[in-house]
């Protein structure tokens, strides 16, 4: 910084306090009005008068019994005083409007592409003055370093500092494309399907269906060089015909319904997570969380 320029908050600036007490009572030309203004004794706001008088060597204020009046000191002070006060309250109007009018969402991949994003028309029908800006991102955000609102988690609901609604429980099944069954099946019971090529064969989640459907050995899976560990990845690979995949139905109920999917078997399995909306716990009160939390937990209820 070159030697001949002020640093941000110069030790010769006086005490915020004292310019605040002498703004509020030069502007109403009482100590008195300044203090039920600024929730102060009249004898608290005198002092911080005082003091600023102090540092500038001058009076600002004449007083006189039962009023005060300002002094020549203090009307040539006073105008850019109060110019500075409300250059501070308009920079933080316009912070607050900025931040109201837009909502910083982090999001897993799949939960936003194949069940958040397709109903997001009707949220903004209901709050056309909130814009939404979704991350895709699987890593959990620090709330207190990043400029995030809301973030959807895949988890237990327990993160410190953080409040968490349920959103959507997390349970899978095997899904294929009918061509793949036509192709690979029938497949009278569950054991007779994990001979079929599967995606992502190392997925924890293909141990826990198989439990659930009382097989006790997985047989081996048919080698891959391919990996798709992101859910709406697996679900377009199932949808070409590359294999079975075990993904979750509630984001592919439209895929289901019209018949680019299948489910071979009714049995789904849960490994006790599920899907939560979280946010700071200090900030639950802000305007466009409460309504987007209101409006998404609404959406889950209608499925």
């Amino acid at each position: 910084m070159p030697k001949d320029s002020a640093p941000p908050f110069s030790p010769s600036l006086p005490p915020l306090t004292a310019v605040r007490a002498f703004e509020a009572a030069a502007r109403h030309q009482s100590f008195t009005k300044a203090a039920e203004e600024l929730g102060m004794t009249q004898a608290a706001v005198s002092y911080q008068v005082k003091l600023l008088e102090d540092r500038l060597g001058k009076a600002l204020f004449i007083r006189l019994p039962k009023k005060v009046e300002l002094s020549e000191t203090g009307r040539r002070l006073a105008p850019a005083v109060a110019a500075a006060f409300q250059g501070l309250h308009s920079a933080f109007a316009e912070l607050r409007e900025t931040d109201d009018a837009v909502l910083a969402v982090t999001a897993v991949h799949t939960f936003a592409t194949n069940w958040l994003v397709p109903r997001l028309g009707a949220f903004q029908q209901q709050h056309p003055e909130i814009a939404v800006r979704i991350d895709l991102s699987s890593r959990n955000v620090d709330f207190t370093r990043e400029e995030f609102d809301i973030g959807i988690r895949g988890g237990r609901g327990k993160w410190p500092g953080l409040r968490a609604d349920e959103l959507i429980p997390i349970a899978f099944t095997p899904l294929c494309s009918p061509d793949f069954l036509a192709r690979h099946g029938p497949w009278a019971e569950p054991a007779d399907m994990l001979k079929a090529p599967r995606l992502d064969a190392h997925d924890e989640w293909w141990r826990l269906w198989s439990q659930a459907a009382g097989i006790a050995e997985i047989p081996p899976a048919v080698p891959s060089n391919v990996s798709l560990d992101v859910q709406s990845l697996l679900g377009t690979a199932a949808i070409a015909g590359q294999g079975v995949a075990m993904l979750m139905p509630a984001f592919f109920s439209g895929d289901l319904a019209a018949g680019r999917l299948v489910q071979p078997f009714s049995l789904m399995a849960t490994d006790d997570t599920a899907y939560w909306l979280v946010y700071p716990e200090t900030r639950k009160a802000v305007r466009k969380i409460r309504a987007f939390r209101d409006w998404i937990l609404d959406e889950v209820k209608r499925g």
